[in-house]
């Protein structure tokens, strides 16, 4: 090879460097939870405080990763699309203002500035899953909430609930447009779960 075949060779290497190197840019689409009712209950303010723990979740769930079921008994994550955060993080917000919006308690705490309050409300995530088994295709949520007496924890109530909401097309967009309509709902059904029972 002549010395300018061999110059030429070496300035073709190392244009094609990055090409060969680089790892490849995949985007990751990132969404979440932000649906709060409107319809909520309006109440009187009452002299009673609640504080909001922040959500266990079980650990399929635990997770920035959108979680789907194509076949039963499995739970698999879609590699493109995402949460910004778990859903434990997008949910606890959604619940501290779905109460404040009730004015049923005259203040509603949330980590880190939970304080002394009266009521104690601790949430379980144990399903948050866009079942693609089934069709049509549907977003399965499933909490648990319990509510206690913070100074005494002697337990009021304690209820479960589960939504499943339809998904319009077989695809992870549609699973997250169903998901914020499923919390929609579910908090429509805590907020009225809390104002019976905190009494």
């Amino acid at each position: 090879m002549t010395a300018t075949a061999a110059i030429s060779a070496l300035c073709i290497v190392s244009l094609s460097g990055c090409s060969l190197f680089t790892p490849v840019d995949i985007d990751t689409h990132q969404y979440v939870l932000s649906t709060i009712p409107v319809d909520l209950p309006a109440e009187r303010t009452h002299a009673v405080t609640l504080s909001v723990l922040v959500p266990e979740t079980v650990p399929a769930f635990a997770t920035p990763r959108m979680a789907y079921t194509s076949q039963e008994y499995q739970i698999a994550y879609f590699s493109r699309n995402e949460w910004v955060e778990t859903p434990a993080q997008m949910i606890l917000p959604l619940i501290v203002e779905t109460i404040r919006r009730t004015h049923y308690f005259s203040a509603v705490r949330a980590p880190p500035d939970l304080g002394r309050s009266t009521f104690l409300l601790r949430t379980e995530i144990l399903e948050l899953n866009q079942d693609f088994t089934s069709d049509p295709a549907v977003l399965r949520l499933t909490v648990r909430f319990d509510l206690s007496r913070e100074t005494t924890h002697q337990p009021i109530a304690a209820k479960a609930f589960s939504v499943q909401q339809q998904l319009d097309e077989r695809n992870p967009y549609a699973g997250v447009v169903a998901a914020n309509e499923a919390v929609g709902r579910l908090l429509r059904d805590l907020a009225r779960f809390v104002i019976e029972n905190a009494r």
